[in-house]
């Protein structure tokens, strides 16, 4: 939704900037809510990630099996989001609108903590991941330019979560505790 060239992460309140469609039709998407009227929350994420589904995460697993490296973007800045940390964010904007019928809704931001690249992440499924795997291959940094794709990237996706820590209580582990949470539950259930 945003255009990634802030410098500094993003506020629910600052301007969307979609570089493509899928940017456009969530901006779509959020303004429908709001034309629906009625108290609702937005709540806007970002590099989301889990044992379930095709995401980074189980792309990199994969194919530390068949390469012996790997050439990861190193230029894009954001923040792995595990799917079980939104959740338990969006459970917990659930419980205070329930308890607060005055609580207004709004648009809010959710990820884990820090920061990391691309490439940054890919090391740290395998600094994970380690000698659970058969191979474990070398992550060579590359820049956007050198991997081009269809639909352009941000180069910075960090969402500032300020109001949503503070309006909901919501906890925001580290994401490298919630890796290795979801890197064992993932490697636990292919071990079976």
């Amino acid at each position: 939704m945003f255009d990634g060239r802030k410098g500094a992460p993003y506020r629910p309140d600052d301007p969307v900037a979609p570089l493509g469609v899928y940017g456009a039709s969530k901006e779509a998407g959020e303004q429908a809510v709001r034309a629906a009227g009625g108290r609702a929350v937005i709540l806007r994420t970002a590099w989301l990630y889990s044992p379930f589904g095709a995401n980074f995460l189980k792309t990199m697993l994969r194919l530390a099996g068949e390469r012996d490296t790997l050439r990861v973007v190193d230029d894009q800045r954001g923040t792995p989001t595990a799917a079980a940390s939104l959740a338990a964010a969006c459970l917990a904007v659930a419980v205070r609108l329930v308890a607060d019928p005055n609580q207004p809704g709004g648009t809010f931001h959710y990820t884990d903590a820090g920061e990391t690249t691309w490439c940054g992440f890919a090391r740290a499924i395998f600094e994970t991941a380690g000698s659970r795997l058969a191979r474990v291959p070398t992550v060579a940094a590359i820049t956007t330019a050198e991997y081009p794709t269809p639909a352009q990237r941000p180069a910075d996706s960090r969402l500032d979560c300020t109001d949503t820590l503070a309006r909901f209580a919501v906890v925001q582990p580290d994401w490298r505790a919630t890796l290795a949470t979801t890197v064992e539950r993932l490697l636990r259930r292919t071990d079976s």
